[in-house]
């Protein structure tokens, strides 16, 4: 790798690491081509992605950046797992760590703060951002539904009664 690759590399990675909501840091030891081909299919469909790195051109990428406290994370055969939506990343990895042990999960960051195995781990418990907006739009519509129901039911119920004394009298 040249020179302009290396840059090209270090300013790709400054994007990575800015547009990243969290970033999942692993040692891929031991993993086949096609046990990473799986998991990045994974981080694709969930929105985000896998990047094998060097760790020098990602110390490099992140020097004089508040995110440089993670540089301790990228030793040895790293990968980061990425993601925009600050749960999806995590809770892949996660869940592929548990069925793929030579995958270890060494760290991340969320944002500019950095996170232990554990850290990665409770983010993943999390519900996702679809998930949370689901449950608020559930929320804020769960109100308006009872108070239709409340005020159509005395009009169903004198239409009820109407209709009894009506079938009444035709008996």
């Amino acid at each position: 790798m040249d020179r302009a690759q290396k840059a090209e590399t270090v300013e790709s990675l400054k994007g990575v690491f800015s547009g990243a909501g969290v970033m999942v840091v692993g040692h891929y030891s031991g993993l086949t081509v096609a046990e990473l081909t799986v998991l990045r299919t994974r981080l694709r469909a969930a929105g985000g992605s896998l990047k094998v790195v060097k760790n020098r051109l990602v110390k490099l990428a992140i020097d004089g950046t508040p995110k440089s406290t993670a540089a301790g994370l990228f030793t040895g055969p790293t990968a980061i797992a990425y993601s925009a939506d600050p749960i999806a990343a995590a809770k892949v990895a996660v869940a592929y760590a548990k069925e793929k042990e030579q995958f270890v999960i060494l760290g991340g960051l969320f944002g500019d703060q950095l996170l232990d195995k554990q850290g990665v781990q409770a983010i993943a418990t999390l519900p996702s951002l679809d998930e949370l907006r689901g449950k608020i739009i559930g929320l804020v519509q769960a109100p308006a539904t009872k108070i239709a129901g409340v005020l159509a039911a005395p009009g169903g119920q004198l239409a009820r009664v109407l209709n009894a004394y009506a079938t009444k009298d035709a008996a």
